[in-house]
């Protein structure tokens, strides 16, 4: 590691003959604003603004929140290595071996929820950044990592099997990671003049450089971008996260992170992220028109398909957008008819063309909601 200049942080020396990277305290770094960069966040302002209000809209924002909290606990666990699908976390198929693979996934949508109704009590700090880590790691990869702790000890980032003496990245030692993120703890909670866009771009890489966890670092840092969203006042419901575009542009994003580590580039880091966020907000907006103009049309089928089972059809369709794979037998749960009249029903929805049939298994026969799932599952297959 060589430092082209010190605008960004400096190197320490270690006795272990290694160098670590201090960040400076990001309230001392003075930005060069330009209009690119101002057209670029008005344009991400307006974009939240309608993500939000669309969403608000909703009928059913709950269960919209709740898919797409899924989704971003998928792709987000996939960049750690997790080799599992939104569609595996969604097909209730025992014979999926992809299954064992969903506990840290399962662990996101906990630590999600946990960490929103928490920023109700408190602001957002360390102690619960803390508290939301200690669900993300609980019982899975990383679980003998000291979940929930700050590590006590020397981390680095680097490819598989890399040391100290090769790592790409090395972050502070403890003794000065502990004063990094008081500071980093109060510039989050500080009122300032500069925009929320800039100040959570900047808090997730100094986040990311101090890297306080011995492991589970991206998928907090990650996390916390949508937290201080919610704290800003910014987003209502977690309907927008940047994993997907951190995923698309993996290579590029640890690059602008370590130029500015190395170089300074706060600037080019600023802009790609807040690109990120018109991106992913477009794209959000983009899957909520699909999935409302979808439910409408479907429900428009079902009350043309029969006078006489609409009721029930309707039923099916409502379980069928919280359980979009289903089996025959989960659909006693909804309604209280005999066998032979749920299999009628549920071809009923086959030849509508709003179901089709994934496993035609004499007891276990499974059905999959496919433009639902299509819509839900975008970006998330490895």
């Amino acid at each position: 590691m060589k430092l082209e200049n010190n605008r960004a942080g400096k190197l320490n020396r270690m006795q272990s003959d290694y160098e670590c990277f201090v960040p400076h305290n990001l309230k001392d770094i003075k930005l060069n604003i330009d209009d690119e960069m101002n057209v670029l966040i008005n344009k991400a302002y307006l974009l939240l603004g309608r993500l939000d209000g669309m969403a608000m809209l909703l009928p059913d924002i709950s269960l919209f929140v709740s898919m797409y909290v899924q989704k971003e606990a998928v792709i987000s666990s996939q960049i750690e290595g997790t080799q599992a699908s939104l569609v595996d976390i969604l097909q209730k198929d025992n014979e999926n071996e992809k299954i064992k693979e969903t506990e840290e996934i399962v662990n996101y949508v906990k630590a999600t929820n946990y960490a929103f109704k928490r920023l109700k009590e408190f602001p957002l700090c360390m102690r619960l950044i803390k508290e939301t880590h200690s669900i993300l790691l609980s019982e899975v990869r990383g679980n003998e990592k000291m979940p929930g702790e700050f590590r006590k000890s020397q981390n680095w980032i680097g490819y598989a099997g890399s040391t100290l003496k090769n790592a790409s990245y090395i972050p502070p030692a403890p003794y000065e990671m502990d004063v990094c993120l008081s500071d980093l703890e109060k510039y989050i909670n500080e009122d300032d003049n500069i925009s929320n866009l800039i100040k959570i771009a900047l808090i997730h890489y100094q986040f990311e450089t101090i890297h306080p966890f011995l492991d589970g670092n991206g998928r907090m840092g990650r996390l916390l971008i949508i937290l201080y969203l919610k704290e800003k006042n910014l987003i209502e419901y977690p309907v927008l996260y940047l994993s997907y575009y951190f995923k698309k542009n993996r290579d590029r994003y640890y690059e602008l992170l370590n130029n500015v580590r190395f170089k300074g580039e706060f600037e080019n880091w600023i802009k790609f992220f807040i690109t990120g966020i018109c991106e992913i907000s477009k794209d959000a907006i983009y899957s909520i028109q699909r999935i409302a103009n979808l439910k409408k049309n479907d429900i428009d089928k079902i009350k043309n398909f029969s006078s006489t089972n609409t009721s029930n059809l309707i039923l099916i369709y409502d379980y069928l957008l919280k359980h979009p794979f289903v089996y025959s037998e989960d659909i006693k749960e909804v309604l209280n008819v005999s066998t032979p009249t749920i299999n009628k029903l549920l071809a009923n929805l086959v030849e509508m063309g709003i179901l089709e049939l994934v496993s035609d298994k004499k007891r276990y026969r499974q059905y999959v909601y496919k433009e639902y799932v299509d819509i839900l599952s975008e970006g998330t297959f490895i």
